[in-house]
């Protein structure tokens, strides 16, 4: 369904992206934000769902700034690398400028959300709160969330977490409400990751439950 595309930041980085297209005109363009294992096999079938959904959806590689071609699995040091890449070797401010690209490169299929998973859970908070073309932007299970409430989302935002979640505590859960008392936060009787097919973590009740409230919200906010 897909392709490999190349996108140009706004400092004239090339970063590679997965365009997934939907069958006839697409009704809104999704930025995709990837988890710490790069542009996988599961983050372009995530991409795939949302163009089978209507939707042009773009999954940019973040990690080309750092090494191009990441693609990591979810057990052993991979965990680890992913992890080293995300928070200490990419920079934000670059990574918001290449999100700002992917936003950018989708406003000729009209408005443009952002959904993000784990590390992309993140980058989509902040995202809504420093990307100005974005409409709206979800968050699943986005660790640092709690650690950036200085930041304050401008757009429509809505953010899922696992109550087993053991990187993200519900007491950091609970600040992020406080904090943004206008964001429906739901969270779901599940571990970190429990959207992903390809992790032990899968829960497919909470992941088909997040689904249906993420699709809502896009049909709703990008219309």
């Amino acid at each position: 369904m897909g392709e490999t595309i190349t996108i140009t930041s706004s400092d004239g980085f090339e970063l590679d992206a997965y365009l997934a297209l939907p069958d006839g005109t697409p009704k809104a363009g999704i930025v995709v934000i990837q988890e710490i294992f790069g542009v996988n096999q599961h983050m372009r079938e995530v991409a795939d769902g949302y163009a089978a959904n209507g939707y042009a959806a773009l999954a940019p590689a973040l990690f080309d700034r750092v090494e191009k071609g990441i693609e990591l699995g979810y057990e052993g040091g991979d965990l680890g690398k992913g992890a080293g890449i995300a928070f200490n070797e990419l920079d934000m401010k670059t990574t918001l400028q290449d999100l700002t690209a992917s936003v950018e490169h989708l406003t000729s299929y009209g408005k443009v959300g952002a959904v993000g998973y784990c590390y992309g859970g993140l980058m989509a908070y902040l995202s809504a709160c420093n990307i100005d073309s974005l409409t709206c932007a979800v968050g699943y299970y986005g660790g640092g969330i709690a650690g950036n409430l200085e930041q304050k989302p401008k757009i429509p935002l809505m953010l899922h977490f696992g109550e087993l979640d053991t990187h993200i505590p519900m007491d950091d859960v609970e600040k992020i409400k406080a904090a943004n008392p206008n964001v429906p936060v739901h969270t779901y009787n599940a571990e970190h990751g429990f959207n992903c097919d390809h992790r032990a973590s899968y829960n497919a009740e909470a992941a088909k439950f997040a689904r249906e409230r993420t699709l809502e919200f896009f049909a709703q906010e990008l219309s």
